[in-house]
């Protein structure tokens, strides 16, 4: 498991009572579904970050 840093998010109202009402459900820690979240617009945004290359993103770029 990767070090965990600490930061301060800012959520809407409606967001914290919503995670809470969740984390009530299922007990999952609010601060897993934050990193979640992150986790999914890091997967979506992913050809946004510098880094190598995919095979896949090669070919896509050359078809551009």
């Amino acid at each position: 498991m990767a070090k965990k840093v600490t930061t301060t998010v800012y959520i809407t109202e409606e967001q914290n009572i919503k995670l809470k009402e969740l984390h009530n459900k299922t007990k999952v820690p609010v601060a897993e579904y934050i990193r979640e979240g992150i986790n999914l617009v890091l997967e979506r945004y992913k050809n946004e970050i510098s880094g190598q290359m995919t095979f896949e993103d090669l070919i896509k770029s050359n078809k551009e």
